[in-house]
């Protein structure tokens, strides 16, 4: 299977959370069903990405990473690859990258928990958000996509976290 028809089944087969949700979703599958290339930075229009939120082994921190790029604290995540098969997998292959723990788990049977749309420098990101949780005695590493890679207690985000990320930490807090 392709992971151009894996994006379609996951997103096909997903219960949206509410209305916004189901309106991303739909648009997601629109934008896949009009490029082939969709999931790729190839396609300069916008492009699938996939994220995973890190969750401390205890359930009670999450891993926010300072990207160096966008200068914000965000869960880890970006584009999906040639090499990927699937969305989960590309999920937790960048939030391997990027926080340096080897070992993740995805939660919600590995289904996605959650989808947003943002604007970045280099396309319109149709973001699938993943959770993840770290195995016990997990120790981070910063990778040079970061500035900073910190945990942060569920109720202590960092000022000026956006909208999304909070949303994402509080679907997280609820699975944990």
């Amino acid at each position: 299977m392709s992971l151009h028809r894996d994006a379609v089944d996951v997103l096909s087969e997903w219960d949206a959370l509410d209305d916004r949700q189901e309106r991303l979703r739909r648009g997601y599958l629109d934008h896949l069903a009009r490029h082939d290339d969709g999931l790729l930075r190839a396609c300069r229009e916008a492009h699938v990405t996939a994220s995973a939120l890190v969750v401390d082994p205890v359930g009670e921190r999450v891993l926010l990473t300072l990207h160096a790029r966008i200068r914000k604290w965000l869960q880890t995540g970006g584009h999906c690859e040639p090499g990927d098969a699937t969305l989960a997998g590309a999920a937790l292959r960048e939030a391997t990258e990027e926080s340096g723990i080897p070992g993740l788990t995805l939660l919600a049977a590995g289904a996605p928990v959650g989808l947003d749309r943002h604007d970045t420098p280099c396309a319109v990101h149709l973001d699938v958000q993943y959770v993840a949780l770290a195995p016990a005695g997990a120790t981070e590493l910063i990778s040079e996509e970061s500035l900073d890679l910190q945990w942060f207690a569920f109720d202590a985000l960092p000022s000026g976290t956006d909208d999304s990320v909070r949303a994402l930490v509080g679907r997280a807090r609820g699975l944990v």
